[in-house]
C-alpha cells in the first residue's frame, strides 16, 4: 500500500500506526424510504458493532450489522434477517473491507486536520474506489476521526429492499458515519 501524506499533517502520522479502539468508536449506516407510499416506510439506521483495524485499513463484520432504531422485536429481527440474507448476503460475504491507498491533509488548527482519503471498498464481493473525507484530531498517543460518505447499493451489485410490492422501498444512496478513536500502536 502507498500513502501519499502532504507536507501539513506531521510526518510521524505517516510512519505511526493507529489502532481502532472499537468500544470507543462508532459505525452506522443510515437508509432511507422510497417509493409512492415511503411515508409508510421506515428510514433504518444501522449499527455495525464488530469492526476493527487501523486508521487506514477497516474491516466490518458484516453478519454484525443490526438496526439500532425504537422497533417491535418482531419487526427489528425481521429486519435484519432481510438485510443479512437478501442484501448483504453475509454468509457468503462476511467482511466489508476499506483500504486507503492514498492520503492528503491540510492543517485546520493545532493537531487538527482536514482529510482526504481514497481507497477501495470491498462490499457484496465487489471492490470499488471510495473517497472518504474525515476531520481528526490528534492529541498524544490519540486520534480521532470523523466523517460521513455515501454508498450507492447497486454500486456494489445489491439490490435495495422493498415492501408492498416495491410501494415502498429503500433509496440506492446510503449514508455512512463514523467517530473513530484510535491509539498510537507501540
Amino acid at each position: 500500500m502507498h500513502y501519499a501524506i502532504e507536507p501539513t499533517l506531521p510526518a510521524e502520522a505517516a510512519t505511526v500506526h493507529y489502532v481502532i479502539e472499537t468500544k470507543a468508536s462508532t459505525l452506522t449506516v443510515k437508509a432511507f424510504a422510497g417509493g409512492p407510499l415511503s411515508a409508510l416506510g421506515h428510514n433504518p439506521t444501522i449499527a455495525a458493532p464488530d469492526f476493527e483495524g487501523e486508521i487506514l485499513r477497516l474491516v466490518v463484520r458484516a453478519p454484525s450489522l443490526t438496526v439500532t432504531d425504537d422497533l417491535s422485536e418482531k419487526d427489528r429481527q425481521e429486519i435484519n434477517r432481510r438485510m443479512q440474507e437478501e442484501v448483504l448476503e453475509s454468509d457468503s460475504f462476511s467482511d466489508i473491507v476499506y483500504e486507503c491507498s492514498q492520503v492528503s491533509a491540510s492543517k485546520t488548527g493545532e493537531g487538527q486536520y482536514w482529510v482526504a482519503l481514497n481507497g477501495e471498498l470491498t462490499l457484496h464481493g465487489v471492490k470499488r474506489g471510495q473517497a472518504v473525507s474525515a476531520r481528526i484530531s490528534v492529541n498524544g498517543n490519540t486520534l480521532r476521526a470523523t466523517g460521513e460518505f455515501a454508498v450507492r447499493q447497486s454500486d456494489y451489485e445489491i439490490r435495495p429492499v422493498s415492501a408492498l410490492g416495491g410501494a415502498v422501498k429503500l433509496k440506492d444512496e446510503l449514508k455512512v458515519s463514523f467517530h473513530i478513536f484510535a491509539r498510537k500502536q507501540a
